[in-house]
Formats: structure tokens, sequence, C-alpha cells
């Protein structure tokens, strides 16, 4: 299971192409935009009411990407403000966050301010899907989740495909994200671009990251070739118990999900029932994410 696990989240982070850096041209299996190179700049705000507290925050961040996306890099800044209001006491918890993410035909760097350090590790995503079209797999993906795409919008000039999953909007503009308005459990979550310059050089001072100690994280799933795990007795026994956990969940009625999952979880034991058929909703729109 916990092989299983680390795919599905590394081939949701990223997908790349197999040149290097310091290629002029990148023979790609497939493009993870349909622009070859830009820089995006964002900005993000939190608020909202959930369990008795209140929510607030902002950030920024900047997007570089050139070969198609094949090398990319996005650093982030923000911070949140929780304020707790429990049986009359008042709590305050500020959280700040300052993140770099290093995407390198199919190397991902993740950089870690706080212990100083850069975490490598290989992106399982490139081998998953090559010969993809990623663009169309990503189209696919939605609709699977029960994503309804709507009418196109023009966002900063560009016209952009507007997709509606379970209540949270998303602009694409050839593959590239520049707005999304997301409300999960009472919380409202806007990320949308202020600036954005397609098809313009982007220097490649823009993808250098701190000096800090590189550190290879080891890939948990071994030295096995890929088929060969995806075929092995293990990861096959694994894909049954999750397809049959699925199955079960996606026969529960909110009713009896709902039931079981207070009597299991005190967190949700004191979530209104707006709350709780939010989640509801969601899991049953990931559930379809299933191969079948």
């Amino acid at each position: 299971m916990k092989k299983f696990a680390i795919i599905l989240s590394t081939v949701l982070l990223f997908i790349g192409c197999k040149n290097s850096e310091s290629e002029k041209s990148v023979d790609c299996k497939y493009k993870r935009y349909l622009v070859e190179s830009g820089i995006v700049k964002y900005k993000t705000t939190i608020n909202g009411k959930v369990m008795g507290s209140t929510v607030s925050g902002k950030g920024e961040s900047t997007l570089y990407f050139k070969n198609w996306g094949a090398l990319e890099l996005k650093e982030e800044e923000s911070s949140q403000v929780t304020k707790i209001h429990i049986l009359g006491q008042k709590k305050e918890e500020t959280y700040n966050n300052h993140s770099i993410t290093k995407l390198d035909n199919g190397v991902v760097y993740a950089v870690d301010f706080e212990n100083k350090k850069i975490n490598k590790t290989q992106n399982m995503g490139a081998e998953l899907f090559k010969n993809t079209d990623v663009n169309k797999m990503g189209n696919e993906m939605l609709q699977k989740m029960g994503a309804n795409q709507l009418d196109n919008k023009k966002f900063m000039g560009y016209d952009c495909e507007v997709w509606d999953l379970n209540g949270t909007k998303q602009y694409f503009y050839k593959g590239i994200p520049l707005k999304s308005e997301m409300e999960i459990m009472g919380i409202t979550t806007i990320i949308e671009a202020t600036e954005a310059k397609f098809d313009t050089k982007v220097s490649d001072n823009k993808f250098e990251l701190p000096d800090f100690e590189v550190v290879e994280i080891e890939s948990q799933i071994g030295g096995e070739n890929l088929d060969e795990m995806m075929n092995s007795e293990e990861f096959l026994d694994d894909m049954k118990d999750v397809k049959e956990n699925m199955d079960a969940l996606s026969k529960m009625s909110f009713k009896e999900w709902k039931k079981i999952a207070q009597n299991n979880d005190a967190e949700m034991a004191e979530m209104s029932d707006k709350e709780l058929k939010q989640t509801y909703d969601m899991m049953q729109q990931m559930i379809k994410l299933r191969t079948k």
C-alpha cells in the first residue's frame, strides 16, 4: 500500500520531459504546457471560518518555466493566521512559509529553508506518462472526477479554459493555471495571476537554487523496474484492497458515511452537516479517479 501511495502522490505533483537544462531544444515525448516559456506572478488570499476558528492568509509566488515546462521553478512566500475560540479561551497561531520547488526534466528539487538543505527526488510521473498527451490526460482526469468544462473566459486578456469541480473553479491558459477559486469546509482560497508573460526569454539564473546541501532521497520503491513493481504480487494485492475499499465507499450514502466518520474521528464529530457534506462530496468525486 505504501508503494501505491508514493506513486500516486508523485504522479499528481509533476510531469516532465527528458532532456538536460543545457540543451537549447527539447525532444519531448509530451509537453506539460502548450507555451514554450513564461513568467507568472500570483497572489493568494485565504479567508473563512471552520469549527469556531477564523482563518486568514495571504501569499505571493512566482513561476518560471521554459522548454515547454520541462524546466520549471516556483517560489512562494505566504503567511496564515488562525484565531481559535474554544470554551471562552482565545488563541492565535501564525504560520509562515517560504518554499522553492524546481522541476528539471524528471528530477524534483524541494528547498527546505528551515534545515538549509535541498531534497532531490526522481519524478515518477515522467515514466508513468511517457508518450502521453499530458494536456489531454489532464482534461480526462478532470472529467473522471466529475468536473464540468464551462465556457471559456478571458482573464488578464488570455482566453482560458474554465473547469468547475464541485464548486471549485480553475482557469487554464494552454495548460498553465492562471486562477483558481475554491471553498473547502468554509475556507475560501483564491489564487490568481497578477502578471503573466509568455514565450519570453527566461534567464538561467531564475532557476538557480540556494547554496544548501543537496540530499538525494532514494526511491522508496527500491531498485525495482517500474513495470516489474506494478506487476508484483504485493502491488496487485494493494490495488485489490484499494478497489474494494473505494467500491464500498462509493456505495455509501451520506448518512451511512457520516455515522462511521463521526464515530471514528473526534474532529469530524464536531463538524457541521454542511462541512461533512462537502467532505463527502469531494471524497466521492476523488473515488471516480480510480482505475476501473
